[in-house]
């Protein structure tokens, strides 16, 4: 009898390992482990392309976004190398980008509901006021430009392929769905402390918000769909920030 040919695999189809997700923790750590030295390279790469041009940032955002985009890269170029000579995987689909089963304009709206929901229980919370280090950043017209193409794009991106790609799948196989969402939310939520201004209140608030994003990273299992959700979700919370009195007049 003539074997049964098989149907080749769909190109939006997790990579076939074994098991999903096919990495460790120690892999996560190993990646955890070189995020603070990708960043300081990028750094560094841009301070020294600045001293070698001569060539002086007339606002902060336009050397800080520069130098970690540049370290985005570096690091998620390492995972790329890691992946692939570790377990001979692609970077993109074993981290979950594949096809947004549900339309864009949904999980946009997904997005614009969840900055609404969290405004609405920040209002109920004490928060602190005044100038953080994100809103120090937007000192004119080009860094609030800068600080929203930046929040709408690669912010969003690197964030969910760190956590909803890679952290969450382990999490949700060792814990379960929503102790797995949750337990992934929280650090991404302290990510973003020291930009709040050192306010466990506004960290809280983005992990609500990352619980948000990893239940779309589940319902639909792709990180492209929470990606554009968190982008949407960012700029909302732009939207809101250009009209606040602390911002530059200028914009």
């Amino acid at each position: 009898m003539m074997p049964l040919a098989q149907e080749p695999p769909s190109p939006d189809s997790p990579p076939t390992t074994g098991r999903e997700p096919f990495w460790c923790y120690m892999d996560v750590l190993v990646f955890a482990g070189l995020t603070i030295p990708s960043l300081l390279l990028g750094d560094v790469i841009v301070k020294l392309t600045m001293a070698l041009f001569h060539w002086r940032a007339r606002f902060q955002a336009a050397e800080a976004l520069p130098a970690q985009f540049l370290g985005y890269l570096i690091l998620f170029g390492l995972l790329a190398l890691l992946l692939r000579l570790e377990y001979e995987q692609p970077f993109w689909k074993s981290l979950g980008w594949r096809r947004m089963e549900w339309p864009p304009l949904v999980i946009m709206l997904c997005g614009f509901t969840a900055a609404l929901g969290v405004a609405w229980i920040g209002s109920h919370i004490r928060l602190p006021n005044g100038s953080t280090p994100m809103t120090d950043l937007m000192e004119n017209r080009t860094a609030v430009l800068l600080m929203a193409i930046f929040g709408t794009t690669a912010g969003p991106l690197c964030e969910e392929l760190s956590f909803r790609g890679l952290l969450q799948p382990l999490l949700v196989r060792s814990l379960g769905v929503f102790p797995g969402i949750v337990a992934t939310a929280i650090p991404f939520g302290f990510l973003h402390f020291h930009e709040y201004g050192n306010s466990i209140g506004y960290a809280s608030l983005v992990s609500l918000a990352g619980v948000g994003f990893g239940w779309m990273r589940h319902q639909t299992g792709s990180t492209k769909a929470s990606t554009l959700m968190h982008a949407s979700y960012n700029a909302f919370v732009i939207l809101v920030m250009l009209r606040a009195e602390d911002l530059p007049k200028a914009w």
